[in-house]
């Protein structure tokens, strides 16, 4: 499953101020006597993760962004040199400057269904990925949690969607709609049945059942009128998988979206998770 980088730029805002700061004061304690880092990006997208956690990260990094999508790697090609102070190609790498960083940056085109930890030797110092748990397999997770235990390699995955949701104000459907909605997130994603709603939980015993440190915190969007676009187009994926599953009738779904995009307030709740090794 791949999304689009209007999309993605979207909804980086608001990922951005919901990242739980307690687990990234963590992760900058965990890395604060080191003058260098290697991280692997898993589901990269266009670069947020990396943009988000530059400045907790040590002065020196060297970041593999994986995606099984190359127009979102290429964007991210882009996307990043934008954003740095600046920027320069060596061989295969991007090479970034920003506040102080020295960023270097593979870009790593992997099929992730098929291989949960697609890197290269030697393993890395962190594996991160945003948004990406919850569209997985609960056998996929397995896999993940047993290859970076193994290998002693920390992991830093945010935002995993928790199955909560509270619009305003009320509509007498959005009970019904939420529900729905949750059984569409378990839906095959390209990953086998997603772990939806249950993957921050499912990650979590996993890497606490093999000797892992884990903390979890919660990060929720809150969507109010400095993100009414990503609302909106929110509210319209809400809908839209509405429909596909066609347990609720299309005319309640459609009163309920008209209700959303006139409403005051949309949240989402999300789950952070940090497991270190122990």
């Amino acid at each position: 499953m791949s999304f689009s980088s209007s999309w993605l730029a979207l909804r980086e805002p608001a990922d951005l101020k919901a990242r739980a700061p307690e687990l990234l004061q963590v992760l900058e304690g965990f890395f604060s006597s080191r003058d260098y880092a290697d991280i692997v990006d898993l589901g990269s997208g266009t670069g947020s993760t990396l943009r988000a956690l530059q400045d907790i990260l040590p002065k020196r990094q060297s970041w593999r962004l994986i995606d099984n999508d190359p127009d979102l790697l290429a964007a991210a090609g882009d996307e990043l040199a934008a954003w740095a102070d600046s920027a320069g190609v060596h061989g295969d790498a991007l090479l970034l400057e920003k506040a102080g960083r020295s960023i270097r940056v593979r870009f790593i085109e992997a099929d992730l269904a098929a291989d949960p930890t697609p890197w290269e030797a030697p393993h890395p110092d962190l594996v991160t990925a945003s948004a990406l748990f919850d569209l997985v397999s609960a056998e996929w997770i397995d896999r993940f949690a047993k290859a970076v235990v193994t290998a002693r390699v920390p992991v830093y995955a945010s935002l995993n969607y928790d199955g909560r949701a509270i619009w305003e104000p009320a509509h007498p459907a959005d009970e019904d709609i939420l529900g729905c909605f949750n059984r569409h997130q378990g839906s095959d994603k390209g990953f086998g049945p997603a772990s939806g709603p249950q993957a921050a939980e499912r990650l979590t015993s996993r890497l606490s059942a093999q000797g892992f440190h884990v903390k979890t915190a919660s990060s929720p969007w809150l969507l109010t009128d400095d993100a009414r676009p990503l609302a909106d187009e929110l509210n319209r994926g809400v809908a839209n998988a509405i429909h596909e599953i066609g347990e609720i009738d299309g005319s309640v779904v459609e009163d309920w979206l008209q209700a959303r995009l006139q409403g005051d307030e949309t949240r989402i709740g999300h789950t952070d998770v940090l497991g270190l090794p122990g």
